[in-house]
């Protein structure tokens, strides 16, 4: 479940002290080139190489709070229902990047090195197999593994980079996701295009996925196909332009073949003055249809989510909705982060023709003198999940008849400022969901706690 939160802020006691504030600049911005090139910069393959990293111990506790949601193997083949799901392991990841070659053409490399080491190992415990611990089709546990993550080769003219081999990418229609102990990471060929100011493009065509936990790589599936459907390429392109000092917008189009077209808008205005207040409104929407020979068959669907951020100081306040049209559900491809969406909490609240709603409050303990902490919460509900108009056998939905969901969850996260552990990030939450009887996520309770400390070597 991906946790896209778009953060909406308000002084709970600066409410009779609003006033007029318009520190974020309105005005047009010119398209102009830059007038530097990172190529020009460059200063050697072996001068601007670095090797660093990051250790990350990530651990979740899962309860669910009516029915089993798991299960698992005994050691005699038996499957068994389990309320409980415990988590626990930590990951290494080692990256190596050399600098880009002097010249007008640049070329440079980068190879990471990932490891998890699973610290909680029992078979009842784990539930495997699952998308947080390695297991083998048993469920016994992986004890330890490794996996070349990152191994590409780079090529740049200016400000235009094109990468070759298995890379990370982050765009609204095709993107990596970081939120296990690991992250995912990709096979293909993309390029990065930022010669303007205000203005850079993204061209990317892919073949494999290195999932989150998987020593090895697979073919692209989709979230929430009920069928497994499998793809061979995933391709995109897409730009994103500022035409405003205030208001930054995205255009995509991801091609998944034979399975579907998904086009993205989207688009975040900042005004005010976040010393009395400032609001941001961001709008994302996604339509998807289907393409080539239909693995998932008729795919018809338009989702949006529309949010505003009001912000007084070290406060926030977080308004969002967020309204799903069409028999199936909103779907992006599996072990990505391919869902730009207010709602996308620890449910996606992507149900057919569901409509959802988020208020949340953060926040920044700077402003109370410590600074690197920040506390937070949210509440938000989706109904009017109604899947009995579907009519093709992609998705399983029939059955979704003005389903419903809730959840809450409250959180708190700290960075290091400075000494010897300076930028290590930690982060804990809690979060209670609790659905009607066919939504897909069921009723369960969450504990999570992750700690990542970055590295230098060179």
């Amino acid at each position: 479940m991906k946790r896209i939160t778009t953060v909406i802020a308000l002084s709970l006691g600066g409410l009779s002290g609003l006033v007029q504030a318009d520190a974020t600049s309105q005005d047009y911005l010119p398209l102009t080139l830059k007038e530097n090139s990172a190529q020009a910069e460059s200063n050697g393959f072996i001068e601007d190489q670095s090797l660093s990293g990051w250790t990350r111990n990530w651990y979740a506790r899962e309860r669910a709070t009516k029915g089993p949601l798991f299960r698992y193997y005994k050691s005699d083949g038996s499957r068994r229902e389990t309320h409980s799901r415990d988590n626990w392991v930590q990951g290494t990841v080692l990256d190596y990047s050399s600098g880009f070659t002097q010249g007008t053409v640049g070329f440079a490399t980068q190879v990471a090195g990932y490891h998890a080491l699973a610290l909680e190992r029992g078979r009842a415990r784990v539930a495997g197999p699952n998308n947080r611990t390695l297991t083998h089709g048993d469920g016994d546990v992986i004890g330890q593994w490794s996996k070349l993550g990152l191994a590409n080769l780079q090529a740049r003219i200016s400000n235009t980079t094109l990468v070759a081999g298995r890379q990370s990418i982050n765009t609204p229609v095709f993107a990596y996701i970081g939120n296990r102990a690991l992250p995912s990471s990709f096979d293909g060929v993309a390029l990065h295009s930022a010669e303007f100011d205000n203005l850079s493009f993204d061209l990317g065509t892919f073949e494999r996925v290195s999932t989150r936990t998987e020593q090895g790589k697979s073919r692209f599936t989709t979230e929430y196909s009920a069928l497994g459907a499998e793809a061979d390429r995933v391709s995109l392109a897409g730009l994103n332009y500022q035409p405003l000092r205030s208001l930054t917008t995205s255009l995509y189009f991801g091609h998944v073949e034979d399975i579907w077209n998904q086009y993205y808008f989207g688009a975040s205005h900042d005004l005010g003055d976040k010393g009395t207040l400032a609001l941001t409104t961001g709008f994302n929407w996604y339509g998807t249809r289907d393409t080539g020979s239909a693995k998932l068959g008729t795919i018809d669907n338009d989702t949006f989510s529309l949010s505003f951020t009001l912000a007084h100081q070290a406060h926030s306040l977080t308004l969002a909705y967020q309204q799903v049209n069409g028999d199936e559900y909103f779907d992006y491809v599996h072990d990505t982060n391919a869902i730009f969406l207010a709602n996308s909490l620890f449910s996606d609240y992507n149900g057919p023709n569901e409509k959802s709603f988020q208020v949340g409050y953060a926040l920044d303990m700077a402003g109370f003198g410590v600074p690197g902490l920040r506390l937070n919460a949210y509440t938000a509900r989706g109904w009017g999940i109604d899947g009995t108009h579907y009519k093709g056998n992609g998705y399983d939905v029939r059955n979704l008849d003005g389903e419903h969901h809730r959840e809450w969850s409250l959180g708190a996260s700290y960075v290091v400022q400075s000494g010897p552990l300076q930028a290590t990030n930690i982060r804990a939450y809690y979060t209670a969901h609790r659905a009607s009887r066919e939504q897909i996520d069921g009723n369960l309770d969450e504990f999570r706690i992750v700690t990542t400390i970055p590295f230098n070597i060179l």
